[in-house]
């Protein structure tokens, strides 16, 4: 295992390259706890990722680099390669999912690297890369699995520490483990009796699920729109690390990271990726007793794909009760759609949308369904106009 004098020679080797990213308070976040956020979504690239790469990619000898590395990444890990290397004169050559966003696959091809995509989720690539690596006799940068890139990323728990001597907890996004062994070590080795805490993705618990079980083991299959930490298998190292510095490892479902990116664009005014947000996710909806701790959450990155930067947050307003669809069976009358705006508006609400349909079969011949989407400022809210809607007589559903 690393030591901490590793991760001071690894601040030194980043100092010119890296962003020493700043700790904001966000207390409004999760029920007037003291929560801060490192955003590590401001960093180079975007994303904590190029601190692991360049302190691996620094450590080459002259024949390894003369031969290049190759790499695989959902994106943030292939950005950090890519310009590490670009940086060192290097060739790069790194393994994509097809999961992964598009936004990620041009920017890894600008800062240098020639692109690879495999069908598939990260594990696939990294098979791909495996296979390719012993072709060429190129260097593997691992994206977690390897004490240079731990140590790399372990610089920022010595910033936590540095920036907010007083630290209670921090809570760190986990997918293969790389990000929270390097931060769980630094931390419980400056300041034991700080927590650590990582958060999986529902749909993707490799790691928890192997602690779990007391032996690593890999998912069938992940399922989340958090691609940054949808990892089917932890790696050794960091299943060795997770098991001996790390106090708990929680889990937030998808809705929980969409409204978590949703309250820090709204509140905080930064955009997180939905890794990058899993932190913030386990404190706002109470997956861990954070109080009375001065508490970090470790914003990992904000290379979110715009194209699905709408539909996340609408998933959030969903989640939040701050957008609805209600259906109301209703005998086809006139004045009837009238009275429902009416109630909507006398509630505050605000009508998005409405659709008017004679030809449903769920209904007699008389009878019509109207499809609404409402807007409001919360779930009470939303709740007391369909409590109203029905009170004046109308049948609703599928609320």
């Amino acid at each position: 295992m690393i030591t901490i004098n590793d991760i001071i020679k690894a601040q030194s080797t980043l100092k010119p390259i890296i962003r020493r990213t700043d700790i904001i308070p966000a207390s409004n976040i999760s029920g007037g706890n003291e929560i801060y956020l490192k955003t590590e979504n401001l960093q180079t690239t975007g994303s904590f990722k190029i601190r692991g790469a360049y302190n691996k990619i620094s450590s080459l000898t002259d024949a390894e680099k003369e031969k290049g590395v190759i790499a695989c990444s959902a994106g943030n890990h292939a950005q950090g390669v890519a310009l590490a290397a670009t940086k060192e004169g290097i060739r790069s050559l790194i393994c994509i999912p097809s999961c992964a966003p598009i936004s990620k696959i041009e920017k890894t091809k600008k800062y240098g690297a020639e692109v690879c995509i495999v069908d598939g989720v990260y594990d696939d690539a990294y098979e791909k890369a495996c296979g390719l690596q012993k072709e060429s006799g190129a260097t593997f940068i691992h994206p977690f699995n390897d004490d240079k890139v731990i140590a790399g990323q372990g610089t920022i728990g010595a910033e936590i520490l540095e920036q907010l001597r007083d630290t209670d907890a921090v809570i760190v996004p986990v997918g293969g483990g790389g990000l929270i062994s390097g931060v769980a070590f630094t931390i419980k080795s400056l300041k034991p009796e700080c927590k650590v805490y990582g958060v999986q993705a529902s749909g993707a618990a490799g790691m928890l699920n192997s602690l779990r079980k007391n032996k690593i083991e890999s998912l069938e299959r992940v399922s989340t729109f958090a691609d940054g930490i949808a990892v089917k298998c932890p790696g050794s190292l960091t299943y060795d690390y997770c098991k001996k510095y790390v106090d708990d490892i929680v889990t937030v479902s998808d809705n929980e990271i969409a409204t978590a990116i949703l309250e820090l664009i709204e509140k905080q005014k930064i955009v997180a990726e939905g890794a990058g947000a899993a932190s913030v996710a386990a404190a706002m909806f109470g997956k861990v007793n954070l109080h009375g701790k001065k508490t970090v959450c470790l914003v990992s990155g904000g290379n979110i794909d715009v194209t699905i930067l709408s539909r996340v947050i609408n998933r959030g307003l969903i989640e939040e009760g701050r957008f609805g669809q209600i259906f109301i069976d209703m005998a086809d009358r006139p004045g009837q759609v009238m009275e429902i705006a009416s109630i909507v508006a006398k509630l505050g609400g605000n009508i998005m949308s409405i659709h008017h349909d004679r030809n449903t079969g769920s209904t007699s011949i008389n009878d019509c369904q109207l499809s609404v989407c409402i807007e409001t400022k919360d779930a009470v809210q939303f709740k007391a106009i369909c409590t109203a809607i029905e009170k004046a007589g109308y049948n609703l559903h599928n609320k």
